[in-house]
């Protein structure tokens, strides 16, 4: 098998969790490459279904490192729910699922400012999860990288020079500006709760590609 890539050429919602998650079977490593949360890959396991968002879906395959890339933006409460669900059904993630420090950490505004959009004649049907406003910044150089968020300080200063902006954007589509210190303070205890498992895995996959390891890249959204 080597290096596999599941994509969806449609409009998504092809089936790409369930390939997936037969062909985690033989797989070493699972890494999801790119997309955020609005992506909902469902799986059944001992006749209960469980549905990721974040979380490479051979997870539950105990022989599988799953990796979450720098492509990816990342809901931090939402996958702290994931990770939590599958603790409580026994599956072990210690030293198993990583995080890149690249991806970019998805945040209120983001989710706001994709909803005030929405009210707009302009709208696209987008699911307010943030995802596009979070890409935005990522390419504006404005997006904040989990790697940032972790360090305490470095964190404190981006956000507040970041939150300056987007509550002038909220002002402009009529919203409440965003408090610092709420944001900052809920943000820090998820940046505790996830910090174990962020790790600079990029040259350690690329070493596993060259050794032959069994490696699937699972896609998110669709082509179309």
């Amino acid at each position: 098998m080597n290096s596999i890539a599941v994509v969806g050429l449609q409009w998504g919602d092809e089936g790409k969790g369930k390939i997936t998650d037969y062909l985690a079977k033989n797989a070493d490593v699972i890494v999801r490459a790119q997309g955020g949360p609005n992506a909902g890959h469902t799986v059944i396991a001992d006749g209960a279904q469980l549905t990721f968002h974040l979380i490479p879906s051979g997870i539950l395959y105990p022989q599988t490192q799953c990796l979450i890339g720098g492509g990816v933006v990342l809901d931090p409460k939402g996958l702290i729910l994931e990770i939590e669900a599958l603790e409580k059904r026994g599956v072990l993630l210690e030293k198993r699922l990583r995080i890149s420090p690249f991806s970019h950490l998805i945040l209120p505004y983001h989710r706001l400012i994709e909803c005030a959009r929405e009210k707009g004649e302009g709208k696209i049907g987008t699911t307010g999860k943030g995802i596009g406003p979070c890409y935005e910044d990522s390419v504006s150089r404005l997006g904040i990288r989990i790697g940032e968020w972790v360090a305490s300080e470095i964190f404190e200063k981006r956000l507040q020079r970041t939150l300056v902006e987007k509550n002038r954007w909220l002002e402009v589509y009529g919203e409440k500006p965003l408090d610092f210190k709420t944001i900052y303070e809920e943000y820090s205890a998820y940046a505790l709760r996830l910090k174990p498992f962020i790790f600079p895995f990029e040259e350690q996959l690329e070493r596993w590609i060259n050794e032959g390891m069994n490696v699937i890249f699972e896609g998110a959204q669709g082509a179309l």
